[in-house]
């Protein structure tokens, strides 16, 4: 009885543990009109004013500046590879282009696509 308790603890840590793991490499960026999670959710995506960064538990971390916002051309791909060197996983918008989604998809990045605010872009997210 008592090894079939132990069994039972060490996969109930191994379970606990994996999946404290997993929300800890989850990084969501959403596009936004400004840089509160109150904000609107960015009708697109490579030229949002701001990205509002959220953890794996859909805490607010930080706001991030688009540096892209006002490029010439190819800001959707600019903007991928400035999330992606900040860690983000999944980026939330109201729309994205077809090159941006490429960009994404060759990063192994998820993409959403919502409309309302930024706050709850991040719960709908993380109920998938």
């Amino acid at each position: 009885m008592k090894k079939l308790i132990s069994v039972f603890v060490l996969c109930l840590f191994i379970v606990t543990s994996v999946t404290a793991f997993a929300a800890d490499k989850v990084k969501i960026a959403v596009a936004s009109e400004a840089n509160t999670p109150a904000s609107a959710v960015s009708p697109v995506a490579g030229r949002s004013p701001y990205y509002l960064i959220f953890d794996g538990k859909g805490a607010f971390v930080e706001a991030l500046s688009n540096p892209h916002k006002n490029a010439g051309s190819g800001a959707g791909p600019m903007v991928v590879d400035f999330l992606a060197g900040k860690g983000v996983t999944t980026i939330i918008a109201g729309t994205f282009g077809n090159k941006m989604i490429a960009a994404m998809q060759a990063k192994g990045i998820n993409h959403i696509e919502f409309k309302g605010i930024a706050a709850e872009a991040v719960k709908k997210a993380l109920k998938k």
